[in-house]
């Protein structure tokens, strides 16, 4: 059945009210969208983060009046009468299968492949990581991610103790493991994430070798790698906990970072860390050091 799909422009501030009144009037779906691509951050559980300029999309059956559906916006005091609006027709597909299609199987440096359950693995030989896209954070398609994975890849984890400071969806925990860790210690704020982390770590034979706790049950335990793919300023404000997880001679490796944050977390941990060169993807920054 094909759809009609109606984009107006707003603000954070209104934009909700705009997604409920497109809902009161008929819409089968309302999406927000990033309207010039501005860089936003990862929530706090149930916080809803909008970008400065924002489109509130709605999708209408294509039976339907959509002259009587833009009067009636336009007789709300948010928007007025005379708002700016596209409407558009829009294509009738799978949508499930058309979301699958757009994840492939990722490799991280020389060993490390980051699979959906849908695709064949590309290879067998290869230390490979099983994971759908979900609710918590972490697929490897984030630069961030990208970064952690692909400085684990190159390390030696053999019987390594791991602390996932931020686990998300628990991948660079999984990774972790697959790559010859002996334990980790998976941390986060959300319990979705803690959730997430020991569905994904069972589904890829390794839930018994995962720990996992809400920050305010972690225990005082120190690994010989910290992982804290979390915010550059999350980083400043918990820089003692944080460094004080990793062992001495063990070694901190940070992202969540942009590229011109980083050359300031890199300074503020060089008091307890032998910082190594920062690495940059994208607009993104890694972080690293071994402390001392």
């Amino acid at each position: 059945m094909p759809w009609l799909q109606l984009k107006i422009l707003s603000n954070p501030e209104q934009a909700e009210a705009v997604g409920e009144m497109m809902s009161g009037n008929g819409a089968m779906a309302v999406t927000f969208l990033d309207a010039k691509d501005s860089p936003q951050y990862e929530p706090k559980p149930g916080e809803i983060m909008l970008w400065p300029d924002t489109y509130v999309i709605g999708l209408f059956e294509a039976n339907q009046n959509m002259q009587r559906v833009i009067s009636n916006l336009g007789r709300a005091k948010i928007l007025g009468v005379n708002f700016d609006y596209q409407l558009n027709p829009l294509e009738d597909k799978d949508w499930e299968r058309e979301w699958m299609d757009n994840f492939h199987p990722m490799q991280f440096g020389e060993r490390l492949w980051i699979c959906p359950s849908w695709r064949d693995v590309p290879d067998p030989n290869a230390v490979n990581v099983m994971l759908d896209p979900g609710l918590a954070f972490g697929t490897g398609t984030h630069e961030t991610t990208s970064l952690c994975l692909k400085w684990m890849d190159a390390a030696d984890l053999t019987d390594k103790v791991v602390i996932d400071f931020g686990c998300g969806s628990g991948i660079l925990g999984i990774a972790a493991l697959k790559l010859g860790a002996a334990r980790v210690i998976g941390i986060d704020i959300d319990p979705q994430a803690i959730l997430a982390s020991q569905d994904n770590a069972n589904r890829n034979d390794v839930g018994d070798k995962i720990e996992l706790y809400l920050a305010e049950d972690a225990p005082a335990i120190q690994g010989d790698i910290v992982m804290a793919n979390i915010l550059a300023a999350t980083l400043k404000e918990l820089k003692d906990i944080v460094a004080a997880q990793c062992k001495n001679g063990g070694y901190l490796v940070m992202s969540g970072i942009l590229d011109n944050q980083a050359d300031d977390i890199k300074q503020l941990y060089s008091d307890q860390f032998s910082m190594q060169d920062n690495a940059i993807q994208g607009e993104w920054a890694r972080v690293s050091g071994q402390k001392r």
